[in-house]
């Protein structure tokens, strides 16, 4: 993206993690300009992000997805599975090696 493509409010994506948020602020480093995103509050060049579009997960998808697996978790650790699970091992740790 250019610099005069950016400004504060916008929503862009840094593609190589797929990190998608808000631009914050603005701030030239170095004689490269920056932006920090609301989503992980660090600083990401701006010729290495681009639009982004409302197909990502956001994070509250995410944070309901991890409450799901969590909710799954608990719910086997209660039941008879994982109780039969630990009888069936001699607890001991081998490093195998």
């Amino acid at each position: 993206m250019l610099a005069e493509e950016i400004a504060p409010g916008m929503r862009v994506r840094y593609p190589r993690t797929g990190t998608t948020g808000k631009i914050l602020r603005i701030e030239q480093v170095g004689g490269d300009t920056f932006v920090e995103l609301d989503s992980t509050k660090l600083l990401y060049r701006i010729d290495q992000l681009i639009p982004a579009t409302g197909t990502e997960k956001t994070k509250t998808t995410v944070v309901e997805d991890a409450k799901n697996v969590i909710a799954r978790e608990r719910e086997y650790a209660a039941g008879s599975g994982l109780q039969e699970a630990l009888k069936n091992i001699d607890q001991s740790c081998e490093g195998g090696g």
